[in-house]
């Protein structure tokens, strides 16, 4: 049970850091690498391929091809994060507008920690520890929004 995190560039990270916050605090590991599908395409596809992930999440911003590329290379799931930038709209609907038969789901705009939940609600498809612990957050954050 495994994720990697791909960004399509080092400026990213305050995106992946809010993933790698959710995967630590349900004890899910994860590996995060940092390839772009423009600039290094060749790089990429070899990381998808020899990948033991369960999951990707495709981190992007712009024209944010990278979850489309990863999809074309695995049957895995995939999910895109749009990056917030000078043109938002551009990275969203590259993510969201994935022709038929190679689906990327999608969460918002820089919301590393939605993409980082939902991996985490699809391993725990298998995983009664996973259900117990998301529960338990589910609880923690109805909790906070009563108490307020």
């Amino acid at each position: 049970m495994k994720i990697q995190i791909i960004m399509g560039s080092s400026s990213d990270m305050p995106v992946a850091e809010k993933a790698k916050s959710v995967f630590e605090d349900f004890g899910v590991p994860y590996d995060i690498k940092v390839a772009s599908a423009h600039r290094t395409p060749e790089l990429l596809k070899k990381i998808v391929e020899k990948n033991d992930a369960d999951i990707f999440i495709a981190i992007a911003g712009l024209s944010a091809a990278l979850p489309g590329i990863i999809a074309a290379h695995t049957i895995k799931p995939v999910i895109g994060v749009p990056v917030s930038g000078k043109v938002n709209l551009d990275a969203i609907l590259s993510i969201i507008q994935m022709p038929p038969g190679i689906p990327v789901g999608a969460v918002g705009l820089d919301r590393g920690e939605n993409a980082a939940l939902l991996a985490v609600e699809i391993l725990a498809v298998k995983d009664i520890k996973l259900q117990r612990k998301l529960h338990d957050y589910r609880k923690k954050m109805r909790e906070k929004a009563v108490s307020k």
